[in-house]
């Protein structure tokens, strides 16, 4: 699949079928774009984070070596407000994940957290 790294999110609903994409084709920059330059990403079950974009861009690259299968996703309904959403998927191991989306000066959206891990199935 190619990845379209130019494209933006117009909605908070397009940031993760576009991170969604960009994982396909191994793009981590292009995966990285998608969150604000100061952003935090959760990487691992015990809390521990990547703090900007740098930083999730080098977790995305290590991740993306292992030619991950996301499997079917379910994107939740967004929470939208004026300037903040919240964004949640459902994998199909059960994970849950949640993230907060900001609306930027260019009337984008970016991801300022995200825990791809928020709930894990346990049964």
């Amino acid at each position: 699949m190619k990845s379209n790294k130019t494209e933006k999110a117009q909605s908070p609903e397009d940031i993760p079928r576009l991170a969604l994409a960009r994982a396909a084709a191994g793009d981590a920059a292009g995966i990285a774009d998608l969150y604000e330059p100061n952003a935090v990403l959760v990487i691992d079950k015990d809390g521990n984070t990547a703090a900007g974009k740098e930083a999730i861009k080098k977790f995305y690259e290590q991740l993306l070596k292992g030619n991950p299968d996301f499997g079917t996703i379910i994107q939740r309904p967004v929470l939208k407000g004026k300037n903040l959403a919240l964004t949640s998927s459902k994998l199909a191991d059960g994970t849950v994940t949640v993230e907060v989306a900001r609306l930027q000066s260019d009337n984008t959206w970016l991801w300022a957290v995200d825990n791809p891990s928020f709930v894990t199935k346990t049964y």
